[in-house]
């Protein structure tokens, strides 16, 4: 099937790859609101240094994870938005479950009790994906934005840690 695959922390010098994925998904219309990617800049800022982390086969990155946070308050210090991205090339491969296990462990680590998703209804693969890392369904927002024109639906997913104790 290939070379093997390695699951490792994002270093900035991943970053133009890691961006190239990006807009793979931005192309795609159903993977973000975004219609154009950050700089690096503004991409690190808003992730947590710890986790995000990269899928690498043959030297070339096939995928990425981070977490960003949902609120500056400290009520949610341990809440993350998570975004997942897998190279169209690398699709179907289970490279986003190999991701996922490692963001999982470590955000658990670093005291993250949710990690929560707002996918779009038409991306179907990632509701799958995440739904099988033990997301759940807890609602929808009706038309919360608009992207080419087209008012979108987005579910709200979310993932509570069986290893932090929520009373």
């Amino acid at each position: 099937m290939g070379s093997s695959i390695e699951i490792r922390k994002m270093f900035d010098t991943d970053w133009p790859m890691v961006k190239q994925i990006y807009l793979d998904g931005i192309a795609t219309g159903n993977a973000t609101f975004q219609t154009e990617a950050p700089t690096f800049e503004q991409w690190t800022t808003s992730h947590h240094p710890i986790c995000r982390f990269v899928a690498i086969q043959e030297n070339t990155v096939i995928g990425w994870i981070a977490i960003s946070n949902v609120s500056n308050r400290s009520v949610y210090k341990g809440v993350g938005e998570v975004s997942v991205y897998v190279s169209t090339q690398a699709k179907t491969r289970g490279i986003g479950t190999a991701l996922f296990l490692k963001l999982i462990e470590e955000s658990e680590k670093q005291g993250f009790w949710t990690l929560q998703s707002s996918i779009f209804k038409e991306n179907t693969a990632s509701i799958q994906l995440h739904k099988k890392m033990g997301f759940r369904e807890i609602g929808y927002r009706e038309k919360i934005g608009e992207l080419n024109g087209i008012w979108r639906d987005a579910l709200l997913l979310e993932r509570r840690s069986n290893t932090i104790n929520i009373i």
